[in-house]
């Protein structure tokens, strides 16, 4: 993982930097309290799916500690373990190097909804959310799957494309 994962990670940083900067310009006025789109997590998604579970699982951990202490600040470590669980026993489950799109798009879809599931069931635990599951399904849980379903449609082919050839260079060099 030399170039093309540095190349990785600095676009996880430069997609973590456009949650915050661009996209909320780009939502509507009247989304902005009810919805988040995380489109770092759809990336590692496809990490996991396309390359290794266990990258995945770091990157899900660092960039959901980034997301804890940059936008959420009531706890450190709920997306970090989130984002961690969700993308490591999806690329459990689903570990085809060449899963087509439509399983892609269930990955995302399911994982997108297993982390804001996550994530509602750490705010009822501490007691930080007192709205009912069905008002945070309606509210932003679906929201989020539409908006990172639609992410992932967009950027299916050059991100697979890319963690493919990773994949078949790392192993090329272990086979060295």
């Amino acid at each position: 993982m030399k170039i093309r994962g540095q190349v990785l990670v600095l676009l996880l940083f430069v997609l973590f930097i456009a949650e915050g900067t661009i996209l909320p310009w780009l939502l509507p006025d009247s989304w902005h309290s009810r919805m988040v789109p995380n489109l770092v997590y759809v990336v590692i998604l496809f990490v996991s799916v396309y390359y290794s579970r266990h990258i995945a699982l770091v990157l899900g951990i660092v960039f959901g500690l980034i997301h804890d202490v940059v936008y959420y600040g009531f706890i450190i470590g709920p997306y970090s373990f989130a984002m961690g669980l969700s993308v490591y026993l999806l690329g459990l489950v689903f570990t085809a190097r060449r899963a087509p799109m439509p399983i892609m798009m269930a990955v995302v879809l399911i994982g997108s909804f297993l982390l804001d599931s996550m994530l509602f069931a750490i705010d009822q635990l501490f007691q930080l959310n007192h709205q009912t599951f069905d008002w945070a399904l309606a509210q932003y849980m679906i929201p989020d799957l539409f908006i990172h379903f639609l992410f992932a449609l967009i950027i299916y082919v050059p991100v697979r494309k890319q963690l493919q050839r990773l994949g078949t260079r790392v192993k090329k060099e272990e086979a060295v």
